[in-house]
């Protein structure tokens, strides 16, 4: 349960943020694919990711991680 609440989370906050999946992509270092498939699949961004994604978006990571 936990993690779909983080995926769904993740996703809506990557769709609200403007940006194209290019532009997230390159801000935090990935592919455009991982972002794709942090957005459309079950895969769930590495721990250095997620942190690169909470820190350049300016996302809350407690309430991506459902913690508030």
């Amino acid at each position: 349960m936990e993690n779909q609440i983080i995926k769904q989370r993740l996703s809506e906050e990557l769709k609200n943020s403007g940006l194209t999946t290019v532009e997230i992509a390159r801000k935090v270092g990935v592919t455009p694919e991982m972002i794709t498939q942090h957005r459309t699949t079950k895969k769930l961004p590495k721990l250095d990711t997620f942190a690169r994604l909470c820190r350049e978006l300016d996302l809350d990571a407690n309430y991506i991680l459902g913690l508030i």
